[in-house]
């Protein structure tokens, strides 16, 4: 996500947002009735979302759940704001109501950038929290092995588990265990973040 915003000064209601965003050619996040351009990714980034959404599609199969990609906005409980995460998963019934968004994930995942680390560790954490339904959320290193992963114990506390080369990643929310090579597979760690070739 950009630091500017997308229309200046302009105020949008999520209908306007709506309206807005079919005839934009990429896609924007509302926060607090402003938009805001989605940042393009590297090719590690999408590998590594790819690597999630097969796994997890793969183990949900025939379960109720849903898995969506960065292409479907998630609206952030009880407000009018909406985000793009890389993946997200719900299993509520209450999540088919809507053509345009899910607002009951049990698991969110975004795969970092350095421009956007601090943004999805921070704020988007702190929006992303405030749903009841939310068990993991994840956060992924697209520059080195390493996926750290905000929990919600039994008693509603988050705590943050970390894991790295060597561990099995634990996914509460939908039963799974995965060793975290496999979220990895056929990605170049030792690619440079910018490419430094281009003319």
């Amino acid at each position: 996500m950009v630091t500017a915003k997308e229309t200046g000064d302009r105020y949008f209601t999520p209908e306007e947002y709506f309206a807005w965003e079919e005839q934009q050619l990429e896609k924007h996040e509302l926060i607090d009735g402003y938009v805001y351009a989605m940042a393009g990714g590297t090719r590690n980034h999408s590998d590594i979302a790819g690597n999630f959404l097969l796994i997890i599609k793969s183990h949900l199969r025939g379960k109720g759940c849903k898995t969506y990609t960065s292409d479907c906005r998630v609206n952030i409980f009880e407000t009018s704001n909406f985000t793009y995460p890389d993946l997200s998963v719900t299993c509520d019934d209450r999540d088919r109501q809507s053509p345009f968004f899910i607002t009951y994930p049990c698991l969110i995942v975004e795969v970092l950038s350095p421009a956007t680390e601090a943004y999805d560790r921070g704020k988007k954490f702190d929006l992303y929290r405030r749903n009841p339904n939310l068990v993991d959320y994840v956060l992924a290193s697209s520059e080195e092995m390493a996926i750290d992963i905000y929990q919600k114990n039994e008693v509603g506390d988050w705590l943050l588990r970390c894991y790295r080369a060597g561990d099995r990643v634990e996914l509460r929310s939908i039963d799974l265990k995965v060793p975290i090579e496999q979220f990895y597979e056929d990605v170049d760690l030792s690619a440079p973040a910018i490419d430094t070739t281009a003319p």
